[in-house]
């Protein structure tokens, strides 16, 4: 059950209008690691997980404050949009509205079709995407997710502060970079609790018995690049992070073996291959009489 109050978490007014930087705080709204993405991230993985208790208790809830995020930073760009001009005045392109926006960067889609609101969009007018989101009922991955999602929103929001002097913006960013600080502490905490108590580990999943992979390549370090460097990290040699096992560098791969022929499917796929076309042809309409299909 959800339920809405008419309050938002933190108290910020932009000095004045700014279509343009309204476009770029959609990145941290409606793009890849944005507010929209790690609000619905975090409540999936509730819906989506297996064990009740307080992992549970804490994905529900920090999902219901990302979706006080998304609200902030929506009345963000609405306040952002409220009074900013509808053209520019040069000349060249005044005559033109949709060539006056592009100039300007603004987004026209701000005007045209949210009446100067925000939109569930990136910074690029591209819509947000469902696939931007992970809940694989696996917590170790997705804590590990979130503490990724949270790094790259973080670092966004750190850019987006740089892009303006605007107060009112930067109160906004200070707080939301405040709560990513948390956040990637807390989803930092949770996976290494979850190692800890032994209720998972790497390699994820860990409950997949390693006795069924090709232990002989689980630990190579297989350097595909002429760069010489990468054989002095920690991973080339050593014991491995998981500590089920020792580290080995390698120039290269150490198994190889032939490429196998081209594949020859359904010819009613219409693909090209080395045969002739009658013959293709021929082979078509018997598949079609014996109704193969």
């Amino acid at each position: 059950m959800y339920f809405h109050k008419q309050e938002l978490q933190f108290k910020s007014t932009p000095d004045k209008p700014d279509a343009v930087y309204a476009r770029k705080l959609q990145e941290v709204l409606g793009g890849q690691y944005g507010e929209i993405s790690v609000a619905l991230q975090y409540q999936f993985q509730a819906w989506n997980m297996h064990m009740p208790g307080k992992y549970r208790d804490l994905v529900f809830g920090i999902g219901a404050e990302e979706m006080g995020h998304v609200e902030m930073l929506a009345t963000m760009i609405a306040q952002l949009l409220e009074k900013s001009p509808l053209g520019i005045t040069e000349d060249a392109v005044q005559d033109d509205p949709t060539v006056a926006a592009i100039v300007g960067g603004t987004d026209v889609q701000h005007a045209i079709v949210a009446g100067a609101g925000a939109r569930p969009v990136d910074s690029n007018g591209n819509p947000w995407q469902g696939s931007y989101i992970t809940a694989s009922g696996n917590l170790l991955a997705d804590f590990t997710a979130n503490e990724n999602a949270e790094m790259q929103g973080r670092v966004q929001a750190a850019r987006l502060y740089h892009m303006t002097d605007d107060h009112g913006v930067r109160d906004l960013l200070g707080f939301l970079i405040a709560r990513d600080t948390m956040h990637q502490n807390m989803w930092a905490s949770a996976a290494a609790e979850l190692r800890e108590a032994g209720i998972e580990d790497f390699p994820v999943p860990n409950k997949f018995p390693q006795s069924k992979e090709h232990t002989e390549f689980s630990y190579q370090y297989l350097n595909f690049s002429d760069g010489a460097e990468a054989g002095n990290g920690p991973w080339a040699s050593g014991p491995s992070f998981d500590g089920k096992g020792e580290y080995s560098y390698h120039d290269g791969p150490t198994s190889s073996v032939p490429m196998p022929p081209p594949t020859h499917p359904d010819v009613r796929f219409y693909g090209t291959t080395e045969l002739p076309n009658v013959v293709e042809k021929v082979a078509g309409a018997v598949q079609d009489k014996l109704n193969k299909e």
